[in-house]
């Protein structure tokens, strides 16, 4: 098979469609009426957002992303399945999310442990500020994070897919700093383990630490999303708002703020 490790993220680790109308449901059901305007942060190829317009025919999407790479990917091989009057609107931006934004928006999105980049408590907080001011009243803010004992120590955990298998590398975990180094290899089928095809070296910011970031900026109503368990025990990809977590070996949840009413 050809290499294209954009497909095979896409194909192991994302699921557009399922996000966009989770975040679409969740605000109507918050605020009883329909968020319009999503900005997707660190948005890398902007499928949630173009999952987001197919949604109706009012809603717009902001993609902001400082990789050029997985953007111009995207306009390549994704925007199409948009129709013109679609891809009227989205927009997309190459820049730093931390840069001031002039767009004012429903909903905000920060996925894929993007905002674990953050490893200095004040950028994390600058980046918070901002997201804030870019909230429409009543906006939401989704961030989605993970944790759990098995997360802090070396590990590696394939799952096999149909043309190929994704391999989930924890390799390094520091408990004074809370730095780790993970990786993700592909290997195609009758071939040989293409290795470090995206590394992440990310601070496992606490769900507490998180939460009164949030309350400390001026978020209002912070609180968690915790994702249920299967019959098998793993996540279901179903999630509710929690007071208190199970105690597992992984687990993944949201961060989810409002920016006060008016």
């Amino acid at each position: 098979m050809n290499f294209d490790k954009y497909k095979l993220y896409t194909e192991s680790v994302q699921s557009p469609e399922v996000d966009a109308q989770f975040f679409d449901q969740y605000y109507r059901m918050y605020n009883g009426q329909e968020a319009l305007v999503l900005k997707e942060d660190f948005c890398g190829t902007f499928l949630n957002s173009i999952e987001w317009i197919k949604r109706g025919a009012f809603k717009k999407a902001i993609c902001v992303d400082l990789d050029p790479e997985p953007i111009a990917y995207s306009r390549a091989n994704y925007l199409s399945q948009l129709q013109p009057s679609q891809v009227e609107r989205i927009q997309i931006f190459e820049r730093d999310v931390l840069k001031k934004s002039e767009e004012k928006v429903d909903v905000i999105a920060a996925l894929n442990f993007s905002t674990f980049i953050f490893k200095e408590r004040k950028k994390l907080k600058k980046y918070l500020k901002r997201s804030l001011k870019t909230l429409n009243p009543k906006g939401l803010f989704f961030m989605d994070c993970f944790g759990g004992m098995a997360t802090q120590e070396p590990l590696e955990e394939e799952t096999e897919h149909k043309e190929f298998s994704y391999f989930w590398d924890q390799d390094s975990f520091d408990p004074v700093s809370h730095n780790a180094q993970f990786y993700i290899h592909f290997k195609p089928n009758g071939e040989k383990k293409i290795k470090k095809v995206f590394s992440y070296n990310w601070r496992m910011w606490t769900l507490p630490e998180l939460k009164d970031l949030m309350i400390e900026v001026g978020f209002h109503d912070v609180h968690i999303l915790w994702e249920g368990s299967g019959p098998n025990g793993e996540g279901n990809g179903q999630f509710a708002r929690a007071e208190k977590g199970e105690v597992c070996e992984a687990w993944v949840a949201y961060v989810v703020g409002q920016r006060p009413p008016d």
